[in-house]
Parts: structure tokens; C-alpha cells; sequence
């Protein structure tokens, strides 16, 4: 075991052994407070303003109403999973929390100090269970459960992603989009025939360029594909050839003159914006698009996209990356924190996530704007779905592995098989690091 790792096993002790000396001076986890308050707190992931926000403040109110509990909610803003982390040693936690999964599991879910939510899942709403409005595929790949199989995380919507165009001036794609990645190819050379740039693409961010690897690679071995890939500590599995394969797309795309010139020298949103103004005919990103680009849309751009070219033989998958509530074990009225997060699931309030903030509702009956309309139709009609990153959460891994030897591959700087080489030998040394 290296030093690194001996030290943070050490500083891991200590802060169990904190952890305990707190419960023991009052400080004890209680799922199922005997003597509830009617007031609860509520940290929350959105700032005042946005659209989000609004939605749920309304539901806020009227809960209010209808229960004539308190809710004495804050709006954090993004770094409220970030404030949650020193505050869950400490008996100073709020009730319930929101956040994307990505970052509420490492926090709350994989570390078992979030309240198993059981009755939430068994409650009804609209006449349903709960558990019947998510829909199972959801909850099968979202990793939400803890290790007895219970839900631990309550999700209210989703983001995916998809490649985009002006159906407007592409209606083509909206009747008959591309069925493999040869086809997509086809459509690329197509677009340089006619002069035209096939593809926008934000080279500076990170995240964004990492998508053509990873989604290449799930396309081609299956929800989880990558995963395990990460997950293998002796870095073979960088030798399968369907990876190989998948980061050849990667630099067919970067390599191919199929993007908007200067592309890797571009800072964000320079060049979504260039896509949203005709200067570009493609852009694989997720549904926030539209409303990130709607003000300086061209007239008359009508939104729409397909999904990563699937690969014959393989089920239809679409990325889905969840948002939604937990609720700390020391949480002091979990549950009016859990009654308050199944009433947000209201139709009424799932309507307005779809149609007013022009996200995606996690119920599949929910209304939702036509900017995401095919997005929405995407998820209805995929046979799974999987994670951003494909649900890797390894600490640092995709920050300091994926991302920048990702980008040397898409901003044209190296090969695919220098690619898989340096991945391979990074994330040993990641492993040995950390194990």
C-alpha cells in the first residue's frame, strides 16, 4: 500500500472515530423521529430566479397551505451538496436536500447516511403509488438504492443529450435520422459536400468532449460498458477492442474536418452559439440546450434532436442523468421531509417542470415543452438508459483521468491508440493510488 494510502485510511479513522464520539454525545441518526416538529428545512440546489426555483417554491407554498407545516428553505445554489458535507458531522443537517445523483451518491448515498426513503416510494400521488409514476428502468440503473435495496434518493427530473439540429431546415432528420454511425458519417460528408460545417463543438469543455468516448463505447458494449472499463485496477481492459473502436470515432470525428475551425482554441458558449445561428448543422449536447440558446437562435429555429447513432444488435439506450431528494439519517423531521418530496411529485408541479422550466419530468405523463419533445420521446422509447460518465463516481477519476487525456483525443492533439494507451497506464496508477 503506498504512503498516499496509508495516510488516507489513517485520516478515514480518525474521522469515523469523530463521527461516533458526535453520535454519542446526542448527536444520534433519526430516520424516524418520535417527536416531529411542523417545521422542516430544505437546502436546495437552485437559485432564486430560475425556473427550477420557482417551481418548487410554488409547491413549497402550496404545501404550506394544505399541511400548515413550515418549510424554511435555502437557496443555495450548486454548492449545497458542497455545504452538506462537513454539516453531516455535525447535528446541524436540513431535512431534505436536492442535487444531481452524481453529486449526492459520494456524499450521502455511498456513505450510508442517507434515510432509506421506503414510505416516500409507498406513499400515493394522483391516485398512484409513487413507485408506479418512476419508471423502473429509472431506478434500475440510477444506483438510488442503498446496500439493503432501498431507495435512498427520490428523483424529479432528468437531463439527456442528443444531437441537434434546426428540424426546420433539416426535416429529414426528424422523419429518418441516422440508424448507425456509418449513416451519421453519410450526413457529415453530406454537409462538407454542400459547403456546410457538420459539427459545433465547445472544445473547452471537458465534460462535453468526453461524451463522443463514452457514449461511442455504451453504444457498442451496453449500459455499464464503461464502468467497468474504469473499475478494472489492472488497466487490461483498455485492451478490448470495442474500445479501441470507440476512440477511432473520436478521432474520425476530431480528425475529419467535420467541426467549426478554431473549435479547439473556442471558449464556451462560443460555439453552441455559432450552431444556434446557422453556422454549424449538428451539436451533440444535452436538453438544456435550447434553453441555453434560444435568445440568439436563428428565426424560425425549430429545436430537435436524435440520438447517438446506436449500434445494430445492441437495445436502444439513452443517457439520463437524475435529480432529485434525500434526506439525512439525522434529519429531525424526515418524516414531513418525506411527505413534502412526494408532494412535489404532484402532476401539477411536474407539468410546470416540463412546460414552464422546460426540463424533463421524471413522470413519463408529465407535459413537456416542444424544445424537448424529441428528447422526451427518445427516453420513452429506449429499451435502457445510463449515467453520465456511465455512473463512474470514483473520486477524481473522471476530473483528473477521463477528462484531459479525452480532450488531447477530441481537440485532434493525439491517436486513438495513444489515447487508450496513456488512459490505460493513468488509471493504473489511479488505482494504485487509491486502493
Amino acid at each position: 500500500m503506498s504512503t498516499k494510502s496509508r495516510i488516507a485510511r489513517a485520516l478515514a479513522v480518525l474521522a469515523g472515530a469523530s463521527l461516533a464520539m458526535t453520535a454519542c454525545g446526542g448527536g444520534t441518526e433519526n430516520p424516524q423521529a418520535a417527536q416531529e416538529s411542523s417545521t422542516l428545512t430544505y437546502w436546495s440546489m437552485w437559485k432564486e430566479g430560475e425556473p427550477q426555483q420557482k417551481v418548487i417554491a410554488g409547491a413549497i407554498a402550496d404545501f404550506e397551505k394544505e399541511t400548515g407545516a413550515t418549510v424554511k428553505v435555502q437557496w443555495q445554489g450548486r454548492s449545497n451538496v458542497q455545504k452538506l458535507v462537513p454539516a453531516l458531522n455535525t447535528n446541524n443537517v436540513p431535512d431534505i436536500v436536492d442535487g444531481p445523483y452524481a453529486k449526492l451518491a459520494p456524499v450521502i448515498g455511498d456513505t450510508g447516511q442517507a434515510l432509506p426513503l421506503t414510505d416516500a416510494y409507498a406513499a400515493e400521488v394522483d391516485g398512484k403509488k409513487v413507485s408506479e409514476l418512476i419508471p423502473a428502468k429509472y431506478v434500475e440503473v440510477s444506483n438510488i438504492k442503498d446496500a439493503d435495496g432501498k431507495p435512498w434518493m427520490l428523483p424529479y427530473s432528468l437531463s439527456s443529450d442528443g444531437i441537434w439540429y434546426d428540424a426546420a431546415k433539416h426535416p429529414g432528420l426528424e422523419t429518418a435520422p441516422p440508424a448507425s454511425w456509418d449513416d451519421f458519417i453519410k450526413v457529415l460528408d453530406t454537409f462538407k459536400a454542400e459547403g456546410k460545417v457538420p459539427l459545433a463543438a465547445d472544445g473547452d469543455i471537458a465534460g462535453y468532449n468526453s461524451m463522443w468516448f463514452t457514449t461511442a463505447l455504451v453504444r457498442t458494449d451496453g449500459t455499464g460498458a464503461f464502468a467497468k472499463v474504469a473499475a478494472d485496477k489492472s488497466g487490461a481492459a483498455w485492451d478490448a477492442p470495442s474500445v479501441l473502436a470507440a476512440a477511432k470515432k473520436v478521432e474520425q470525428i476530431a480528425q475529419g474536418d467535420y467541426l467549426v475551425k478554431g473549435y479547439n482554441a473556442s471558449k464556451w458558449p462560443a460555439q453552441q452559439q455559432v450552431w444556434a445561428n446557422g453556422g454549424a448543422e449538428l451539436l451533440l449536447n444535452g436538453s438544456w440546450i435550447p434553453t441555453e440558446t434560444s435568445t440568439y437562435a436563428a428565426g424560425g429555429f425549430k429545436f430537435s434532436s436524435f440520438p447517438f447513432p446506436p449500434v445494430s444488435g445492441q437495445p436502444k439506450t439513452v443517457r439520463a442523468d437524475f435529480v432529485g431528494w434525500a434526506i439525512p439519517k439525522k434529519a429531525e423531521s424526515p418524516k414531513l421531509a418525506q411527505k413534502l418530496a412526494t408532494f412535489m411529485l404532484g402532476k401539477k408541479y411536474q407539468d410546470a417542470y416540463g412546460t414552464d422550466a422546460k426540463v424533463l419530468p421524471i413522470r413519463t405523463d408529465a407535459a413537456t415543452a416542444p424544445e424537448i419533445a424529441s428528447v422526451k420521446k427518445a427516453l420513452d422509447r429506449a429499451d435502457g438508459v445510463y449515467l453520465q460518465n456511465d455512473g463512474v463516481t470514483a473520486p477524481g477519476y473522471v476530473e483528473k483521468i477521463l477528462w484531459p487525456i479525452n480532450d488531447e483525443l477530441f481537440l485532434g492533439k493525439i491517436k486513438a491508440e495513444e489515447f487508450v494507451a496513456k488512459m490505460k497506464a493513468a488509471q493504473i496508477g489511479y488505482w494504485k493510488d487509491n486502493s
